[in-house]
């Protein structure tokens, strides 16, 4: 996760810890001589400005002024270690895995799903080429019907990822296309299945509804699928990515996040504070707009760059 954080002329962003300098005036040593009260208050402003969210930033705050009062943190680079060794913890929290579940036997199969403008189809082509270069065989399932080109986007990807292919003519059932992506790939034998979503507002009760109903179909025709429901956020958007999350997790079991646009965002403490409120494990980050700028998930690698970069 090396180019997180950085413009995409790949000019350094100022990381949080510059922020933090900046914020007590470059003397560090005051918010941890004697917990200095108006700094501590200070910190906990400027993590919540950087989308850490309200609990998040509380708790890590905490966690400093716990640490400076046991004398663990008496230089510049002590205390910079102890933040970001606080964001590691806050990701490693709770159901933290981001290894992604796959099925026993027969095809694993991944639902993503997401608002309008998220990046669901661009992280599904990445994710398929990078499977496909593990010499595993990849079916994607354009169920997204409703948007025009949205079948064609993904067709490209396909073959630009030399990746089966299952689409429905614009305007189809979606769940209906759905399963027969999971029939396809059934009877051909693939190892996974992923199925590209109708990017929907999280406040649409019909698409929600929707949506449920191409988890059901899934089930129906794999009953222990789908073994993955991906949800793809816009590290951009702040604490809006945080509302969109509690609103598809209540209609469908989320598994898993992806965060994309990472590369856009010089904050990047959406990713703590989502995993903190669902208790969902951070699966992957989009760094890039190229084929290959996809990364696993690293709690903390992440930390680290979000800290330091």
């Amino acid at each position: 996760m090396s180019r997180l954080f950085r413009k995409k002329d790949d000019v350094p962003k100022r990381s949080l810890w510059q922020r933090v300098k900046d914020l007590v005036r470059t003397d560090v040593t005051v918010l941890f001589k004697g917990v200095d009260e108006g700094s501590l208050e200070a910190l906990e402003t400027l993590l919540i400005e950087s989308d850490f969210g309200v609990p998040t930033s509380l708790a890590l705050v905490a966690e400093v002024e716990r640490l400076a009062k046991r004398g663990e943190v008496k230089t510049e680079g002590e205390f910079r270690d102890a933040l970001a060794k606080s964001v590691e913890g806050a990701l490693r929290a709770g159901n933290a895995d981001p290894a992604l579940n796959m099925a026993a036997s027969g095809p694993t199969v991944l639902l993503v799903i997401g608002v309008n403008g998220a990046g669901k189809t661009t992280f599904i082509g990445k994710l398929s080429a990078e499977f496909q270069k593990q010499g595993k065989r990849v079916l994607l399932g354009a169920a997204d019907t409703f948007r025009a080109g949205a079948i064609d986007q993904l067709r490209v990807w396909a073959e630009r990822a030399g990746v089966d292919f299952v689409g429905g003519m614009p305007g189809a059932d979606p769940a209906s296309v759905a399963f027969d992506a999971v029939d396809a790939g059934i009877t051909r034998a693939v190892d996974l299945i992923i199925i590209d979503t109708a990017g929907r507002l999280h406040t649409s009760d019909d698409l929600m509804t929707e949506l449920r109903k191409i988890h059901r179909v899934i089930k129906k025709r794999l009953p222990d699928a789908p073994h993955e429901v991906l949800l793809v956020l816009d590290g951009t958007i702040g604490q809006n990515a945080l509302a969109q999350a509690r609103t598809f997790t209540a209609a469908v079991p989320v598994t898993g996040v992806v965060v994309t646009k990472l590369d856009g965002t010089a904050k990047g403490g959406i990713v703590v504070a989502v995993h903190e409120a669902l208790n969902v494990p951070i699966k992957y980050v989009g760094v890039g707009e190229q084929i290959g700028d996809l990364a696993p998930f690293d709690a903390g690698e992440y930390a680290r760059e979000l800290v330091e970069a």
